[in-house]
């Protein structure tokens, strides 16, 4: 036989606890994964192959290098903000403290706030990181038209390998034979650059705008879940059952009370002394005797 102590509860009996969803499965992993994404999405915009050789052609009295700095700080305070209210939500939810969790609001608060901001910048002006980028290249196109070697050559061929394309298509369809000179042999063969260019930005845009979109909605749930789990802290209702329960072994011929709410009211037989037997039995083996009393759960 075994006996346990009452005080230490067994965690097979403290699962019981949980009948419900427990709150520590609100964790808030939606944020997570989400700040995740934004900032795996900061590090191809800032070290992507594409950006990153139109950074190094572009200078700094350009629009688009005060532009590309702007983009890649942004993602990356919203994806630090996300991750942040996340670990407060979860610790806060664990604890119980409504200090963490006004914390975990604030910082989805505000990325809400950040991304409302993106969301209308990219409505106001759509086409303004594609101009600044177009911007560079013609810039560079020009450069490489005038200087046949030199460094704009090399970041112009730098250009169109990265984005797979070359040169660009005159609307009279005349080129002169500096221009001609850009595109021979299998290159020849490439997509207009100002055309790959545009493709690429807009897949880019439309990654970009469906993770605004989403992160608006996480952002509005996250929201109104911490604002919930706050005032219910706040209000002294505890998010989690506990209770202490008892573990003993049963003796055998031992019955259990039932609870009194299958007890007949009438009729019902008078309790007898304990035997001899019994008192020997729980002399014997205490512990074993308190299985024949109702298991109780302390709230």
């Amino acid at each position: 036989g075994w006996s346990r102590d009452p005080g230490d509860p067994d965690p097979a009996l403290r699962a019981l606890s949980c009948v419900q969803p427990c709150p520590h499965t609100l964790g808030l992993p939606h944020p997570q994964l989400l700040g995740l994404s934004v900032a795996t999405l900061a590090a191809l915009t800032y070290f992507g192959a594409h950006f990153a050789v139109i950074g190094r052609a572009s200078s700094n009295r350009t629009p688009y290098e005060a532009m590309h700095r702007w983009a890649f700080y942004t993602t990356s305070s919203l994806a630090g903000l996300l991750a942040l209210g996340a670990v407060l939500g979860a610790v806060a939810t664990v604890r119980e403290a409504g200090g963490l969790m006004a914390g975990g609001f604030l910082c989805f608060a505000l990325a809400f706030g950040a991304l409302v901001q993106a969301g209308f910048r990219r409505f106001h002006s759509p086409t303004q990181v594609e101009d600044a980028v177009l911007d560079v290249y013609d810039l560079v196109y020009e450069q490489a038209v005038q200087n046949s070697s030199g460094t704009p050559r090399q970041q112009l061929v730098a250009i169109q390998d990265t984005f797979l394309c070359c040169g660009k298509s005159s609307p009279f369809g005349l080129l002169g034979d500096a221009e001609a000179s850009l595109c021979r042999g299998q290159q020849a063969a490439r997509q207009d650059c100002l055309q790959g260019i545009k493709s690429f930005l807009t897949m880019h845009r439309n990654v970009a705008c469906t993770l605004t979109g989403i992160g608006l909605a996480v952002m509005v749930y996250a929201m109104l879940l911490s604002s919930f789990l706050w005032f219910a802290i706040r209000s002294g209702s505890s998010l989690d059952r506990k209770g202490k329960y008892t573990l003993s072994r049963r003796v055998p011929g031992c019955r259990a009370q039932e609870p009194s709410f299958f007890r007949r009211s009438q009729g019902s037989p008078r309790l007898q002394p304990p035997t001899e037997a019994d008192v020997a039995r729980a002399q014997e083996d205490p512990w074993g005797a308190l299985s024949c009393s109702r298991m109780t759960d302390t709230l």
